[in-house]
């Protein structure tokens, strides 16, 4: 028979999990600092060359030392962050010869899916990628480069996917650091944005129509243009390069 203090326990609930260990909560913590400084560097919000004050970044995030140490290292290993023991740390200035080998595999990859795609063109997917087309030319006219940028990794995100090779995506996205802050870069110059835009029709057009040797052409020239355009940015910023 069950006494006064049975009697005043709370009902067991077998759907309620362990409460988080501190190493998880410290990775989720981490990988919450890593997301957010990846996208302001990539976005430029933090410029080649700025720095990274620790302590700053723990009140910033309201998180200790370890998750901010466990994010800066995280950058490191892709290239967007210089770490000097007891000196200093701060965004890695563009490497074009990193951003040379992230487009050879990132264009490499996306050739053949375009080929893919095409073979067995899909009018659902077709109708995806125009709506984030459309969507992407919408807010270019609204200025917002940053929503454009989101918009274009959807775009290409969704071919990876389609084409059943989703986590390819993952593995040229942390290649892919030097090259997106260089197209960031590119971006702004008039004409780029619509440019962009264009090929993404003309890709949608080509996959559609079941042309599998078209659709790779116009992805060939579509991932090029940025890295063609990397000696006018270096004189035009010469500070952001390395």
């Amino acid at each position: 028979m069950a006494g006064p203090k049975d009697r005043n326990m709370p009902p067991m609930d077998d759907r309620a999990g362990p409460s988080p260990l501190p190493q998880d909560r410290s990775r989720h913590a981490a990988s919450r600092v890593f997301d957010a400084l990846r996208d302001e560097i990539i976005a430029l919000t933090l410029p080649p060359g700025a720095p990274l004050v620790r302590l700053e970044l723990q009140e910033r995030f309201r998180v200790s030392s370890t998750p901010v140490r466990d994010a800066l290292l995280r950058l490191q290993e892709e290239g967007l962050v210089e770490i000097f023991p007891q000196h200093a740390t701060m965004v890695s200035l563009i490497d074009i010869d990193g951003a040379r080998q992230a487009q050879f595999l990132r264009r490499s990859i996306e050739i053949e899916i375009a080929g893919v795609l095409a073979e067995t063109p899909d009018p659902a997917l077709a109708a995806r990628l125009r709506a984030i087309t459309e969507h992407q030319e919408w807010v270019a006219g609204r200025g917002d480069l940053n929503q454009f940028s989101v918009l274009d990794l959807e775009f290409h995100k969704v071919m990876y996917e389609a084409a059943s090779v989703g986590s390819l995506w993952l593995l040229v996205r942390r290649q892919s650091g030097q090259i997106d802050r260089l197209r960031r870069l590119h971006l702004p110059v008039e004409g780029k944005a619509q440019q962009v835009i264009d090929d993404h029709f003309a890709i949608i057009r080509a996959i559609e129509a079941g042309k599998p040797g078209e659709a790779q052409a116009i992805v060939r020239d579509h991932l090029s243009k940025s890295l063609a355009f990397s000696s006018a940015m270096r004189s035009r910023y010469p500070s952001y390069f390395s």
